[in-house]
């Protein structure tokens, strides 16, 4: 079991602290977790900065990564902008968890590593090798096939409020946890593209990958936070018994 909070936006304790109390009422079980402890630990995300610093450096060393000064402003305006050739079509946006990035900051191939010492104060993008196909057999939506600089573009790894981007850190945690295979909705398999490519980069292992298909609601819409009253809360408060539950998503 690990916490993923890096994003204070939305990460609390208590919201934490209530999800490990929700999953063990569903009999959910773990062998390791802040909970319980185990041999990787911490198992909270704030709590591994260090990990993360390390990663970064050596990214930072083998100029995989260059310093971005764009807003997400300056991002979504580009994005929105007319360009010739291009075939992304509306349901892959959907998808999409950041447009593709048009390269505003990237540096010149060859440029010598940067010299510093933090990340703090600027937005840290992967340079992603154009052209490349990263192809990868999903356990269950098959072969996986998506072309680097047009199906994603230079993507965040580290952001300016000095905070590790997702792609980053649940990489470095996959690493150092030694996850062998991870299990997650088919709204991520562009994300495992990403994510390949900073294993490459750091000389990890990748791990197999299995991509549920979403829980949609009756009009096929994938459940987020508008359906509250799917939550487990709300059905563990409604007087569903775990099996109920469990037995309505096979």
């Amino acid at each position: 079991m690990r916490v993923e909070d890096l994003d204070e936006a939305r990460s609390r304790e208590e919201f934490a602290a209530a999800s490990l109390e929700d999953l063990k009422w569903l009999g959910v079980e773990w062998q390791e977790g802040p909970d319980v402890g185990g041999a990787f630990a911490p198992y909270v995300q704030s709590e591994r900065r260090g990990f993360y610093l390390e990663a970064w450096a050596r990214l930072v060393a083998g100029g995989f990564v260059y310093p971005c000064y764009c807003s997400r402003r300056d991002i979504a305006r580009a994005a929105e902008a007319p360009h010739e050739g291009a075939q992304t079509s509306a349901a892959q946006n959907a998808q999409d968890d950041e447009p593709v990035y048009p390269g505003t900051c990237r540096t010149r191939a060859g440029e010598a590593p940067f010299v510093v010492e933090s990340p703090a104060g600027l937005n840290w993008r992967f340079r992603v090798p154009d052209g490349e196909e990263i192809v990868f057999e999903d356990l269950k939506q098959g072969r996986q096939v998506y072309v680097a600089g047009r199906d994603f573009g230079d993507f965040a790894v580290w952001r300016r409020d000095d905070v590790p981007a997702y792609q980053l850190a649940v990489v470095v945690d996959d690493e150092s946890m030694r996850i062998t295979e991870v299990v997650r909705g088919a709204d991520l398999l562009k994300s495992t593209a990403r994510q390949i490519l900073l294993q490459r980069a750091l000389g990890y292992v990748t791990p197999a990958y299995f991509h549920c298909d979403l829980v949609t609601d009756e009009r096929g819409e994938r459940l987020a936070k508008r359906h509250e009253s799917l939550s487990l809360r709300r059905l563990r408060a409604s007087g569903l018994t775990p099996e109920q539950v469990r037995e309505s998503f096979r």
